[in-house]
């Protein structure tokens, strides 16, 4: 039996600020857990060491403005480079699963990034996601996202890739951070249903969670039929986290884990840094190890707190049944919108950097292709942090399109380059694996 894969990277140069609740000491309290308890000893368990991802990585995924080197701290880049030691790991049939114990997190960082938001500057799934299908071909991925907060960055990024299922159960934004994830989110025009999101009142309990998995996540994956399962594996649904009402328990988090089964865990937020993260960290990893949790508890757990009221129940079940009938009835919907006669749809959206108190300003545009998923652009505008303002034009080609919107967006690129007021011009280039950067004051170009 090939052994479950583990990568620890604390980054303990990178934090908020000192006593922020994303520090290192997330991590640091499962480390030592799993040394005193013997689990990094067992033959179920193989250790891996970070790597730094490189620029061009990132960039398959993120437009960084103005660049990678000055946007990305190495912190980032080496927790997103962990996630790809793993994922390399998995696809090379070293180890049956693994699960990177990471941070900085990313599950909020979109395609653009100007800034900090939500403690995330890089989406480490999402580079995971396309280091997969360029050095594997890889095509078809699904992204069960089990934080609290709604992963709005992961969202957006695969809003119009209908090869990417992306299913997020979290707390009802109209009670927490992002104030996102509604049922009626359900993707773009041509993936539409590729996108479920399961939001949950506070309070709700692993019984609540439990029914979910079993009666939408499990039978959804059965039906879309991933190549790979990654888990956007964040642990602050538990009772104790500090950001968040809800009340999972570390054994529901191994419970969900061994239903689940995930080719690779990637970690994400959790900040009740010593009363439940070492426990849930240790129940994901014997689970994946298939190494028995029976007797894992926190300290203070007491069944009797944890009852599901026959209320939410109700609302549970209804949600489930609604997000279903979305699911089964995509492919009509896909094609009404494919020949409704509209060849670009075009949208306008501010998004805010919490972390670093700064509004970006979008206008996002996808071609409605009749032969594939068509390709984005994205014209954006921010004050950073720094005080100075940019304006850039960005144009991402997806693996999966058309000769006819290859050669569109790649013209576009040109054509975009004569109008004025873009500080850069970018074109992310996944059919040739190439991301080109046009200087709009200097005139120079550069590709990775």
């Amino acid at each position: 039996m090939k052994p479950t894969g583990l990568l620890f990277f604390p980054a303990f140069d990178w934090a908020i600020s000192p006593t922020h609740p994303e520090r290192e000491e997330r991590l640091l309290y499962t480390r030592d857990q799993l040394f005193e308890e013997g689990i990094m000893d067992l033959p179920e368990i193989r250790e891996y060491h970070p790597r730094l991802a490189t620029a061009k990585e990132i960039s398959r995924v993120h437009f960084c403005v103005p660049d990678v080197e000055s946007r990305v701290t190495q912190a980032h880049l080496v927790s997103a480079g962990s996630a790809l030691v793993m994922a390399d790991a998995f696809m090379q049939k070293e180890v049956k699963n693994a699960f990177a114990i990471i941070r900085p997190p990313g599950h909020h960082a979109m395609t653009v990034s100007h800034g900090n938001r939500g403690f995330c500057d890089i989406n480490n799934e999402a580079v995971m996601v396309e280091h997969l299908r360029q050095k594997y071909g890889v095509k078809r991925l699904a992204i069960v996202d089990t934080d609290v907060h709604h992963g709005d960055g992961t969202q957006e990024i695969f809003w119009d890739d209908p090869d990417v299922l992306f299913i997020s159960f979290h707390q009802d934004g109209r009670t927490l951070y992002p104030g996102s994830g509604f049922t009626e989110e359900l993707g773009g025009p041509l993936a539409y249903g590729a996108t479920i999101n399961l939001p949950m009142a506070p309070g709700t309990t692993d019984t609540g969670i439990h029914y979910i998995v079993d009666n939408l996540v499990l039978p959804v994956l059965e039906e879309f039929k991933p190549e790979l399962v990654i888990n956007s594996a964040g642990q602050d649904n538990h009772y104790s986290d500090p950001l968040a009402n809800m009340s999972f328990t570390a054994q529901g988090y191994a419970v969900l884990n061994r239903k689940l089964k995930p080719d690779i865990a990637v970690l994400e937020g959790g900040y009740s840094v010593e009363t439940a993260l070492p426990y849930i960290n240790m129940g994901i990893i014997m689970a994946m190890a298939g190494i028995d949790f029976s007797n894992l508890r926190e300290p203070d757990y007491d069944p009797a707190r944890f009852t599901e009221s026959p209320a939410n129940m109700n609302d549970i079940k209804a949600l489930v049944k609604k997000q279903l009938a979305s699911f089964r009835g995509r492919e009509e919907v896909v094609e009404m919108r494919r020949s409704g006669g509209r060849t670009f749809e075009t949208a306008t959206r501010g998004v805010f950097y919490d972390t670093d108190g700064l509004r970006e300003q979008q206008r996002v545009t996808l071609r409605i292709c009749p032969d594939c998923c068509g390709f984005r652009t994205i014209a954006s505008s921010a004050v950073q942090r720094s005080g100075r303002r940019y304006a850039v034009f960005c144009i991402s080609l997806p693996r999966a399109c058309c000769k006819v919107c290859t050669d569109e967006a790649r013209g576009a690129y040109k054509e975009v380059q004569a109008q004025t007021g873009y500080d850069y011009v970018y074109l992310q280039d996944r059919i040739k694996d190439e991301f080109r950067t046009f200087d709009g004051k200097t005139g120079q170009e550069t590709a990775i």
